[in-house]
């Protein structure tokens, strides 16, 4: 009987202990709980802060390739519309050239007729004075299209402008200046249509070493004409060559 009386006694102190075991659990998983938010809600934070740094980053990102994407779009539109532009200026450029051989042919017409002849013969003169208007006439309309002859005499010989044909031995000319015109070039606005076929003096002292007013101006050029041979000489002799105005 003490044994079956202590046996009940003893269910009623575990059946007593059990929700005491329950709640401490219970306590337990609720601070584990906690903690777990709490590390959640600062992982959230941590992780808002990168959120936020990266969308800058992209936004950044995205602004340049838009700046780009503008900057790209800005150079097409002016590049087509300088290209239009060029269409209309030099569209004509082949037309053009095979007018030129119409005028080179009407002066090589005038050129050709004597000015004795021209004034013996009345009909011939009414010939060749037709023959220049209508040579003047198309030199208006080309100028009209931007076709502009190249002044090439007494100039300096250019290559970016003129062909050398020839060269003429000429002491009294600086070196290098066109002396001769074969053929007149032309200019379309602002480009090269044709050069001007010309003949460059030779024999005389360097372009450089002549003052502006003498190289452009033939008679001054005669006029100090002297001796070539011995300035060739004193020049080298001197070793900086330089025009003296008295020679």
């Amino acid at each position: 009987m003490t044994n079956q009386e202590n046996k009940p006694e003893e269910e009623t102190a575990e059946e007593n202990a059990a929700p005491e075991e329950e709640t401490a659990e219970a306590e337990a998983d609720a601070e584990q709980a906690a903690e777990q938010e709490a590390e959640e809600a600062a992982g959230a934070e941590e992780s808002g802060a990168k959120t936020y740094e990266d969308l800058q980053k992209e936004a950044a990102s995205l602004k340049d390739q838009l700046m780009r994407s503008l900057a790209e779009a800005e150079n097409l539109r002016r590049r087509m519309e300088r290209e239009k532009k060029d269409i209309s200026k030099y569209a004509i450029a082949n037309f053009a050239r095979e007018v030129l051989g119409v005028a080179d042919n009407l002066n090589r017409a005038i050129g050709a007729v004597d000015e004795n002849a021209r004034t013996d013969n009345e009909d011939l003169h009414n010939l060749l004075v037709g023959i220049e208007m209508t040579e003047r006439s198309l030199a208006n309309a080309c100028e009209q299209v931007g076709v502009k002859p190249i002044e090439a005499l007494g100039k300096r010989f250019d290559h970016n402008f003129h062909q050398a044909m020839f060269e003429v031995e000429d002491p009294s000319q600086p070196a290098g200046l066109v002396v001769q015109e074969m053929q007149k070039g032309y200019m379309i606005h602002d480009r090269l249509l044709r050069p001007a076929m010309v003949g460059v003096s030779k024999g005389g002292p360097k372009l450089e070493e002549v003052p502006a007013e003498e190289a452009t101006d033939p008679a001054a050029a005669e006029s100090s004409g002297g001796d070539t041979s011995a300035y060739e000489k004193a020049s080298d002799a001197a070793g900086g060559p330089k025009v003296d105005k008295e020679l």
